[in-house]
C-alpha cells in the first residue's frame, strides 16, 4: 500500500455504488455534493480517499479513479444504522440545521459513531506519509481530528465543515457536546463556510471548554487550534465550457418543447431533504395557481428531488408527503398531458444538469438552511447567455456572496410568492447586470481558490508547530 501525501477523510468515497460490468468505477458527481465538490481538486495532483464504498460488509480493493487512489473502510449493518442513519443523520443533521425537524438521541448511536470514527482514524494513520495533509471532512467525523492527532502527530490536519455550525444554545443540547468540540480541536485548523460560523464555535467553545479564543482560533493543549471561513465553490470554468456546448443548447431547447413551450420555466434542484424548503416551495406555487398570479401551462415548476438516506424514516415520510402535493398540484392545476408541476425523483449526469440550468428562466434555491448549496453557484455559471433569474434562499450559504440574487426568507410564504413573481417578471431573453455580477463572483471565486486558501491557510497553521 502506497504512502499518502494528501489524503481526503470522508464519510463516503466519491464513487457510484456499482462497477460496470467491466468492474470500472466512475466518480460520483451528485449537485452540491462533496465529491462534485473536490473533484477539480484532486485529479490535478497525487492524492488518497478514505471512505465508506456505500454498501456494509466487505469491499474489494479498489481501483484508481481518475487518479484518486480509493481506501474502503468497511461498515457492518448496524454501523450504517447507528453512525451514519443515527448519530450522523438522525442527530447532528438535525440540529446543525436549526432543529428544523427534532434531533434523536440515543446512546447506542454515540457508542458507534466513536467507534467508527477511530476506524476511519486508524486507516488513515496507517496510509499517510509522513508529515502528510490529511483534510478530514464534515460532520460525520468531528471525532477523527484528535483521534489522529494522539496516534500520528507528525501529520498537518485540517477539518472542513460543510454544513452550517448551529448557535451555541442548539449544540448545548448534545449530551456528548464536550467529546464533539475536542474532536474537532484535534485540527490544525478548523474551517467553515461562513464568519457566522466561526462566531457560533468560538462562543461555543469559550463556554464549554473554558478556554482562552481569539481571532485566530483556540488555544487546547498547548497550541492553537486554528479557525476561519472558506466558502466552498465549482469548477466555474468547467460548467461554462459544458454550458456552452451545441449538445446543450440544443437539449435546453428540446427540455422546453418538452415542457409545452410555456412562457416561463421554474426550476429546482434539490436533494429530497426536509432542510431544502422543497414543501415550502411547493405551497408557494400552489398559492399562486390558485390565486391566479400564475397560470398554468404559461408557467410550469420542474422539482428535481435526488432521492437521499431512503433508509431514514424522516425522508421516507417527507417523499410521501412531497409527491402527495405534487399530485394535488397537478390534480387541481394541470390539463390532460400538461402538468402544472414535473417532478423528477433522479440523479441526472452533468450534460443534463447544464440543459436544465439553460431551460429554466428562474432558479429557485430555496432551503430552510444550507451550509453553502453549490447548485445555486452551477446555474450562475451554466448562464453563460448572461439571462436567467436565481430566486435564493437569505439562510443558505451563498446568499452571503451572490447578493444580487432575490433573497427571500422560505419561511414567509407570503415573502416567497411575491419574490417569485418578481423574478419571474425579469425579461428571460435579456441579460441583466445582476447576473453579470455574480457571473464575475464565481469565476473569481472558484474551486481552485477555494482549495487553494484554504491549503495555504492549513500550511500556515502548522508552519510554526
Amino acid at each position: 500500500m502506497r504512502d499518502a501525501s494528501l489524503v481526503v477523510v470522508a464519510s463516503r468515497l466519491p464513487i457510484n455504488d456499482a462497477a460496470a460490468s467491466e468492474g470500472v468505477f466512475e466518480w460520483r458527481r451528485s449537485p452540491g455534493g462533496l465529491g462534485e465538490a473536490l473533484h477539480p481538486v484532486l485529479i490535478n495532483k497525487p492524492a488518497t480517499w478514505i471512505g465508506w464504498a456505500g454498501k456494509p460488509g466487505p469491499t474489494p480493493p479498489l481501483p484508481d479513479v481518475d487518479g484518486v487512489h480509493l481506501i474502503p473502510v468497511e461498515l457492518t449493518d448496524e454501523d450504517v444504522h447507528d453512525h451514519y442513519e443515527g448519530f450522523a443523520n438522525s442527530t447532528l443533521w438535525p440540529l446543525y440545521h436549526d432543529a428544523v425537524e427534532p434531533a434523536v438521541h440515543h446512546r447506542r448511536w454515540w457508542e458507534a459513531y466513536q467507534r467508527v470514527n477511530q476506524r476511519y482514524a486508524d486507516h488513515t494513520a496507517r496510509v499517510a506519509a509522513h508529515g502528510a495533509v490529511v483534510w478530514v471532512q464534515d460532520y460525520h467525523l468531528q471525532l477523527v481530528p484528535a483521534m489522529l492527532r494522539a496516534q500520528r502527530p507528525d501529520l498537518r490536519i485540517g477539518f472542513f465543515l460543510h454544513v452550517p455550525f448551529p448557535p451555541p444554545e442548539l449544540f448545548m443540547q448534545l449530551p456528548r457536546r464536550t467529546e464533539l468540540l475536542r474532536g474537532m480541536l484535534g485540527a490544525d485548523l478548523i474551517g467553515f463556510q461562513r464568519t457566522q460560523a466561526v462566531h457560533n464555535f468560538h462562543q461555543l467553545v469559550a463556554k464549554v471548554l473554558d478556554t482562552t479564543v481569539d481571532e485566530r482560533g483556540v488555544q487546547v493543549d498547548g497550541r492553537i487550534a486554528y479557525t476561519g471561513a472558506f466558502p466552498v465553490s465549482i469548477d466555474t470554468a468547467e460548467m461554462e465550457a459544458l454550458a456552452s456546448q451545441d449538445e446543450v443548447v440544443e437539449k435546453a431547447a428540446k427540455l422546453r418543447a418538452d415542457l409545452g413551450s410555456p412562457q416561463r420555466v421554474i426550476l429546482s434542484v434539490d436533494r429530497l431533504d426536509y432542510t431544502k424548503g422543497i414543501e415550502h416551495r411547493l405551497k408557494a406555487y400552489r398559492e399562486l395557481l390558485a390565486d391566479g398570479r400564475l397560470k398554468a401551462p404559461e408557467t410550469v415548476l420542474v422539482q428535481v428531488a435526488i432521492p437521499s438516506r431512503e433508509r431514514v424514516e424522516q425522508y421516507r415520510l417527507l417523499r410521501d408527503r412531497v409527491e402527495r402535493e405534487v399530485g394535488r398540484i397537478n390534480g387541481d392545476f394541470g390539463r390532460l398531458g400538461v402538468a402544472a408541476v414535473h417532478y423528477l425523483s433522479q440523479v441526472f449526469d452533468r450534460t443534463e444538469l447544464a440543459a436544465l440550468y439553460r431551460a429554466a428562466d428562474v432558479m429557485a434555491v430555496t432551503p430552510l438552511r444550507d451550509g453553502m448549496n453549490l447548485v445555486a453557484k452551477e446555474y450562475v455559471a451554466a448562464r453563460v447567455d448572461g439571462c436567467g433569474a436565481l430566486l435564493l434562499s437569505e439562510f443558505a450559504g451563498a446568499a452571503a456572496e451572490l447578493t444580487q440574487a432575490y433573497l427571500v426568507n422560505p419561511h414567509d410564504v407570503e415573502g416567497l410568492k411575491d419574490t417569485l413573481i418578481e423574478a419571474l417578471a425579469a425579461d428571460p431573453t435579456e441579460p441583466s447586470p445582476q447576473m453579470a455580477a455574480m457571473r464575475a463572483h464565481v469565476r473569481e471565486h472558484d474551486i481552485q481558490t477555494w482549495a487553494r486558501s484554504y491549503l495555504t491557510a492549513l500550511e500556515a497553521a502548522c508552519a510554526g508547530r
